[in-house]
């Protein structure tokens, strides 16, 4: 088997999302302390499970965006682009209702709407 690079624009738009995704992840996973300090978090009184939620959320990352890699088809592309539209609207959610309109959560919502913009234009025939 060999590893698929996409030839056209908009499919090489979706996996550069995955491929992004899939490295978000692994940050996430093997450096939990960078990422929390990122998002302006951190575990409160030495407890392991805020680093266990980071690393898990991290592996899902992983899975997903290599997931989207190595099958490389359409409807795959449009979940991984449905869970990120998702998450987009968490985030405009928070940002509403819990005054959380902060330089950081504008950055990451470029960042969301990105991650769920390529693969649902792809997926959808609009890229």
């Amino acid at each position: 088997m060999e590893f698929y690079f996409p030839t056209e624009l908009g499919e090489q738009l979706a996996f550069g999302a995955a491929a992004l995704a899939a490295v978000m992840g692994l940050v996430l996973m093997f450096a939990p302390g960078i990422a929390l300090r990122f998002f302006g978090l951190q575990p409160r009184d030495g407890r392991p499970e805020g680093f266990a939620e980071i690393r898990s959320m991290g592996g899902f990352y992983i899975g997903f965006g290599l997931g989207a890699l190595l099958l490389a088809q359409p409807m795959v592309y449009l979940a991984l682009g449905a869970g990120f539209a998702l998450a987009l609207f968490g985030r405009i959610l928070s940002m509403a209702s819990d005054h959380g309109a902060t330089f950081r959560n504008y950055l990451l919502l470029i960042v969301q709407a990105l991650l769920a913009a390529l693969p649902l234009g792809y997926a959808l025939g609009w890229i």
